[in-house]
């Protein structure tokens, strides 16, 4: 029920402006309010997500060429989970914004 509400209403939501304002995940120099707290948020979790995603890759290469399988698992796993948590912050705010109706 709830992937059908989403599918239905994710393409309005991202092509209409919402009640909560979708903020691009910028270095936010200058802003006010709201915005710029989720500017900072958003911002400070991407760059989290992107250093997991390269140190993942890192642990993979380790794994590898050390012959050490349980590094590179863990970094296969780590760098899943890396771009898990970039999706999760780019689609959070559309999500809300469907699940409650707002848009």
């Amino acid at each position: 029920m709830l992937i059908q509400h989403l599918a239905l209403h994710l393409p309005a939501v991202l092509a209409g402006a919402g009640p909560v304002d979708n903020p691009a995940p910028a270095n936010p120099v200058a802003g006010n309010g709201i915005d710029l707290l989720i500017s900072y948020a958003k911002y400070g979790a991407l760059a989290a997500c992107g250093l997991a995603a390269v140190i993942s890759g890192g642990m993979i290469a380790f794994g590898q060429m050390s012959n050490r399988p349980e590094a590179a698992d863990k970094g296969k796993r780590a760098l899943i989970w890396a771009l898990v948590g970039a999706a999760v912050v780019a689609l959070a705010i559309p999500t809300l914004n469907t699940i409650f109706g707002a848009a």
